[in-house]
């Protein structure tokens, strides 16, 4: 992959980040973490997962 390509999954990853981040945000200010415990953590396992990707990509990014 190109520097651009790696750039562009990474921001699409972060993208996810974000978003996941917002929603389990909102899990935990309505409690329904407790409520939806495994929807919580399948939401924190996406966020884990994007995560991973993302410093992969960086990586590969910066050893390019």
């Amino acid at each position: 992959m190109t520097k651009n390509e790696h750039q562009r999954v990474i921001d699409e990853l972060q993208a996810v980040i974000d978003d996941t981040q917002h929603t389990l945000d909102r899990f935990e200010a309505t409690g329904m973490e407790t409520e939806m415990p495994e929807d919580y953590h399948k939401l924190l396992a996406i966020l884990d997962d994007a995560v991973t990707q993302q410093r992969a990509h960086t990586l590969a990014m910066l050893d390019a």
